[in-house]
């Protein structure tokens, strides 16, 4: 049997949440952390969960790869995707023959750099869909849902990824093995597109808020079937009843901020590029035209000029 020791870089809400539920499928869970190490390193990583709440203390805690000697079977990766962190200089110490990486991240087309750098590790993607945040330094809230959809990128099967899905789902974490991970990573795209940037544009405006008139559903429908036709552009079928379910779906959730109001609301920087800059620039290269995403994207731009 395969030995379970995971790292997990970026401990923030995602990183801490799915970290805690390994941890209670077993597996040996040690940490880095930026802002908030002092707190953590003294006294753990609180949960405030639907899932149950409890109070969890790391194996070991770092504050940066650089100090780190020991193997792990995995690292997860929680980080925000952001130009200005090097992901690449995270990993190269603790990459080894071995290791898996397992990216919990927004956003398409993130994964070119990782696979030039590390071209014999197992890269799993995993998309979260979860209403979770961390107010404060070592406090974790968990509001609502917390699926996981995972698999081996770009696509086929893995032991490891099975191995985290079983886990998961033992401890009541509804996770999914996929053997086409691009798809739901477009799938997840869907939903992050419209809803994430309208969030900051409408000055703090939650779900249940951008979808209260026709006007405004219809523009979350119109960003959707731009995602859908460029999806259908790299290979990947999005049908018209995935942009209905997302709508009825949102609809159905307690009114919820977004992940990028959350990070605007204190200050921090936010994933334009990951979420609308890069499948912005994949359409120019495909020649398809997508305004209503170039519109949220400027937009967003202007809105941040003036923080």
């Amino acid at each position: 049997m395969m030995s379970k020791k995971v790292l997990v870089i970026g401990t923030g809400a995602i990183g801490g949440l799915y970290g805690i539920m390994l941890a209670q499928a077993g597996w040996e869970v040690s940490t880095t952390h930026r802002s908030d190490y002092k707190h953590v390193k003294t006294h753990g990583l609180q949960l405030d969960s639907a899932w149950g709440n409890c109070e969890f203390k790391p194996h070991r805690v770092y504050a940066s790869t650089l100090e780190i000697e020991e193997c792990f079977d995995l690292i997860l990766v929680a980080l925000k995707v952001l130009p200005s962190i090097d992901l690449i200089s995270m990993l190269r110490p603790i990459v080894q023959e071995n290791t898996s990486i397992l990216l919990i991240q927004n956003g398409v087309f993130i994964e070119k750099e990782i696979v030039a750098a590390f071209p014999y590790t197992e890269l799993i993607r995993a998309l979260a869909f979860v209403c979770v945040s961390k107010p404060r330094p070592g406090y974790i809230h968990h509001q609502d849902y917390g699926r996981l959809v995972l698999g081996k990128y770009p696509n086929g099967p893995s032991k490891i990824a099975s191995r985290l899905s079983v886990d998961f789902n033992r401890v009541g974490v509804a996770c999914y093995e996929s053997a086409s991970i691009k798809k739901e990573i477009w799938k997840k795209l869907l939903w992050n597109a419209p809803f994430n940037p309208m969030s900051v544009i409408g000055g703090g405006a939650n779900t249940r808020d951008m979808l209260s008139s026709p006007s405004l559903e219809t523009l979350v429908r119109d960003v959707m079937a731009e995602v859908k036709t460029l999806a259908e552009a790299d290979g990947v079928a999005i049908t018209q009843d995935m942009i209905d379910k997302n709508i009825t779906d949102t609809l159905k959730m307690s009114p919820y901020k977004t992940s990028m109001l959350l990070d605007y609301e204190e200050k921090r920087s936010l994933e334009v590029d990951a979420i609308l800059g890069k499948v912005i620039r994949f359409a120019e290269e495909k020649s398809i035209p997508v305004p209503k995403l170039s519109a949220l994207f400027s937009l967003l731009q202007l809105v941040l000029l003036q923080r």
